[in-house]
């Protein structure tokens, strides 16, 4: 796991790559919706993802966005603008 941060555009921009088995674009599309898992055999409860999109875009006022290769892996890329002063 690589994680990269840098200040600009009046906040922080996050970057989190991994190089694992990575996600298709069907399962892209549904990564932030409520109850959508992969893996609901071995507990996933689809919540994860949808906690986390919901933080970033409606409490923190954020951005939040995938890119994904299957077999190269992913990157998820946030932005956090400052607070107000």
């Amino acid at each position: 796991i690589e994680i990269q941060t840098e200040q600009k555009d009046e906040g922080v921009h996050f970057h989190f790559r991994d190089n694992g088995k990575g996600m298709d674009s069907e399962t892209i599309k549904n990564i932030f919706e409520p109850f959508f898992t992969t893996s609901r055999q071995t507990g996933g409860s689809g919540l994860g993802l949808s906690i986390v999109y919901n933080l970033v875009t409606r409490k923190l006022n954020g951005e939040i966005s995938v890119q994904s290769t299957p077999g190269k892996g992913t990157e998820f890329s946030f932005f956090l603008p400052d607070l107000p002063k």
